[in-house]
């Protein structure tokens, strides 16, 4: 082999081996890479809410079961203590995405896509992704909660215990429930595909992860694809309860239909989590149609704007919808249908 040859194929072989590093160095995004990993990739700080896996007790399958059933397994054996007698997480929270776009809060938007899901149209916003937030107990939720809201308010630990001894009226959660609970939360945590990037988009965060794109860039893309905390505002009853709310279009009695069934009937068919019993006779949309305009637990205006409050002996209440989970718009579509019902 001459010389020049030797050379030559020494170049080859510093350029093959350069090549293979670089893409093993390489970090392939796919739909379902987690949001939460490409931002530390980017440079982006870890979320706080990491879940404790070395403390005694701590799994996912426990966190899911709480959630779900509203107790776990301990490690001695037997079940803890149900978190509530009266509620579950689920009763007020989907598991699954319940948002067309992560980046907006649209209470119509978000019925059509529970409807399309097979979904609750349910008070709380959803669980899926909530590790991927940074505020909770946004909003006028101060107003509810007082300063009880403020050590939650950025810390996820402390709103899970605020909505298990206030929301679900129950006990405080141990630490390694709270655990495990973040532990299962993690795994429903936004994916890229929950994103809604464009092709350009998905570009630029590849560059920014692997060459010598603007990973600050990348971030604020990435962040801007969805909300960093619920927002929530409430929302007053009508001051004439008979005349409803000055909307721009009469009630839409098939919109109505839909809240109805998907959202009344979730927790009050079968007194689910009700004592308020609903089903589709006409007995209950006559029931309801005679409430409307009163000032009792019972009128749609009074319990979608101000809910109901725990009362010794019937803790189990309902929680009020915020504007970002039913418009006044849609209140009057559900009259609209409960009113045709009732005749």
């Amino acid at each position: 082999m001459t010389k020049s040859v030797f050379i030559a194929a020494l170049i080859i072989l510093a350029a093959g081996l350069a090549a293979g590093l670089s893409r093993g160095d390489y970090y392939e995004i796919t739909r379902q890479t987690p949001v939460a990993e490409i931002l530390e990739r980017l440079g982006d700080r870890a979320l706080p809410h990491q879940p404790m896996m070395h403390l005694r007790g701590v799994s996912a399958e426990n966190g899911r079961r709480l959630i779900t059933e509203g107790f776990a397994s301990r490690n001695e054996g037997g079940k803890t203590a149900k978190q509530s007698a009266h509620f579950v997480c689920t009763s007020c929270h989907n598991l699954e995405r319940d948002e067309a776009d992560l980046a907006t809060a649209d209470a119509q938007a978000r019925l059509e896509y529970s409807v399309k899901k097979g979904l609750p149209m349910v008070q709380g916003s959803a669980l899926y992704g909530v590790v991927n937030r940074t505020s909770f107990y946004n909003g006028d939720y101060e107003k509810k909660y007082g300063d009880l809201v403020k050590p939650a308010r950025n810390d996820l630990r402390q709103a899970i215990q605020l909505c298990a001894t206030e929301c679900a009226q129950g006990r405080l959660l141990e630490s390694w429930e709270v655990e495990s609970i973040l532990a299962y939360l993690w795994t429903i945590d936004l994916k890229k595909e929950d994103l809604n990037l464009t092709d350009a988009e998905e570009k630029q965060i590849n560059r920014a992860v692997n060459q010598d794109g603007d990973k600050a860039a990348a971030v604020a893309l990435l962040k801007d694809k969805y909300l960093s905390g619920a927002p929530a505002t409430f929302v007053k009853p009508p001051e004439d309860r008979k005349a409803g709310y000055a909307v721009t279009r009469p009630g839409d009695p098939k919109n109505g239909k839909l809240i109805y069934d998907h959202s009344c009937l979730h927790c009050h068919a079968g007194q689910r989590y009700s004592y308020f019993n609903l089903n589709e006779a006409e007995t209950s949309f006559a029931y309801l149609e005679k409430h409307i305009p009163r000032y009792t637990r019972y009128s749609l205006y009074q319990v979608a704007r101000y809910g109901t409050s725990p009362i010794p002996g019937k803790r189990a209440y309902m929680p009020m919808y915020t504007e970002e989970k039913m418009t006044d718009q849609m209140a009057e579509d559900l009259r609209a249908y409960i009113e045709q019902e009732a005749k």
